[in-house]
This record gives structure tokens, sequence and C-alpha cells, in this order.
């Protein structure tokens, strides 16, 4: 079994709801900074405020961008980027612009990828790679892991837990099979007991994009109680 410890820095505890406070946004840095996870996953406005409430914990802030539907220019991406690194963002999780994927516009993919992880690069943070499966093929989804072979970013991820569907088993399996040790995997949507967290880490996701992280360690806490 996985220690307590590690799996809880496997989490990005997620805010990303349109009427989040900034009540809200102190309470998950807090709950984040005392279970020891990995990230607050928000969307890029509260980069700066959450990055107030972290300024002293290991805990990373973590920014949405082109979020939830992917469909604005690469231009606007990386302006979004910038901007969120400016504020104090550590990692950037984007969406793909699924709908040039589904024209087979491979080439638009790689641009935009290549584009945000370089900026991501140059200055030492971590990017993922948002697929949003529940609109892909699997072919589409292996088309989007090969570019991220290539392109290398820090992650590929599953969802954004906005769409139709969130997080699969089966996916995670086919994305860590296509990038193997050279990209890692983020399961994200869906994840809301400790025996989806443990399936997904099996499969092979090494982050887990959940709003149930508490609940999710605290079920690890007691089964090891019983044990």
């Amino acid at each position: 079994m996985i220690e307590l410890k590690k799996l809880a820095n496997m989490v990005d505890h997620t805010l990303l709801k349109a009427d989040a406070t900034k009540e809200g946004f102190e309470r998950l840095c807090k709950e984040a900074d005392d279970y020891g996870f990995k990230m607050v996953a928000i969307n890029s406005y509260p980069v700066a405020l959450c990055r107030k409430f972290l300024k002293d914990s290991p805990v990373h802030v973590g920014a949405a961008i082109g979020f939830p539907l992917g469909q604005t220019t690469i231009a606007t991406k990386v302006f979004e980027v910038k901007d969120a690194i400016e504020n104090g963002a550590d990692e950037i999780d984007y969406v793909i612009n699924i709908g040039k994927l589904k024209d087979g516009d491979q080439d638009y993919i790689r641009e935009e990828m290549k584009a945000i992880v370089n900026v991501s690069r140059e200055n030492g943070i971590i990017s993922k790679v948002i697929l949003e499966n529940c609109y892909l093929t699997d072919e589409e989804k292996i088309t989007v892991c090969e570019i991220a072979k290539e392109v290398k970013p820090d992650f590929v991820k599953t969802s954004t837990g906005f769409g139709t569907g969130g997080a699969t088993v089966e996916d995670v399996a086919l994305m860590k099979k296509i990038v193997d040790d050279e990209v890692k995997v983020k399961a994200a949507g869906g994840i809301r007991d400790l025996a989806t967290a443990l399936k997904m880490i099996e499969a092979g996701a090494e982050r887990l994009g959940t709003s149930s992280g508490i609940k999710i360690v605290e079920e690890y806490k007691k089964l090891q109680k019983l044990s």
C-alpha cells in the first residue's frame, strides 16, 4: 500500500467553481497545507490571493488555463500562462483546443503545446496538458499523448471535471502506456473516494485532481487503523 504522506502529496486540491469566494480560497489553502497536498487547483484570477495564503507553505499554486473549454487562441493561452506565473503560479493546467484535434489538425495541437510548455519550462513551472477525454476517441487520445511524448510537458491529464465525464481507469492506463515514463499522468474528474483514487494510481496516475482529497485521506487513515 502507498504511504499516507505520499498519497496526500499526489492530490491537487481543487476549487474551480464560478461562485468561489475569498473565504473559500483561504479555506482551500489551509486545508491543502494542513493535509500536505501537492497543489491548489484554481482558475487564474485567484492565483495571487492563494500565493499570499501559501507564502510559507510548500503547497504549489496551480492555474487552470483556457478553462474549461479550451476554445481560446494560442496567444490568449500563452498570455494567461505568463500572467498566472507573474502572479505566483507554480503549475499550469491548460485545456487543448479539442475542436482542432477533432479536425485532425495535429500541427495546431503541437504548436499550442510547444508554446505553453516552453513558457512554463523557461520559468521553471510544471505544465499539464488536459485532453478532456470524454469528447475524444481512443485514437485522438493516443495522438495527443504521442505529441506530448515529443514536446514533453510534465503531465498529460484526463479531464477538467466540467465535461460529460471524468477520469477512467481505462483512460489512465492508455495514456500511461503511450507516454511511458517520459511524461506523467494526472487523473481528474469524478475521483471522490479512496477506492477510485487507488485504482487511478494503480493504472499509472501520479497526480489526482479532486475536491475530495480530505475525504480520501481520512478514508485511508481509517483503513490504516483497521489493518
